[in-house]
């Protein structure tokens, strides 16, 4: 469930404080913060941000494109590494088009396709 239109975005009161600091500062330091659930306002927009994401901070400026998304959106907490590679192996053999062939072998027809006239099997036609 969403929060109350009525209460607005939430924003950790410390948060705001080191922004409007930050504003009337010259110097553009990011701001550490370990609030992920804080909304992005506009008065974010243009500052950066070192945001925690449980090991360590990820360094985010803020654009306008991410106004009202929250900030923990932009600092993921698990590492993808990869599948295995027995999945890689399994994955490459059942591709078939870019798997070798044995030299003599003829390529498959696709499904649904006429089969090719070949020599003829049996006995021959012309004896009767």
């Amino acid at each position: 469930m969403s929060r109350g239109i009525w209460k607005g975005p939430f924003v950790h009161p410390s948060l705001l404080k080191k922004v409007d600091k930050l504003k009337t500062g010259d110097k553009k330091k990011p701001i550490k913060t370990w609030s992920r659930n804080s909304t992005i306002i506009p008065e974010f927009v243009g500052h950066s941000f070192l945001i925690h994401n449980g090991k360590n901070f990820i360094p985010i400026t803020v654009s306008e494109e991410m106004v009202g998304h929250k900030l923990g959106e932009f600092s993921p907490t698990r590492k993808f590494s990869g599948h295995t590679p027995a999945d890689k192996k399994a994955a490459a053999d059942s591709g078939g088009s870019g798997t070798p062939k044995a030299p003599g072998t003829a390529p498959k027809a696709a499904p649904g396709a006429a089969p090719k006239p070949g020599p003829a099997k049996g006995k021959e036609d012309g004896k009767k």
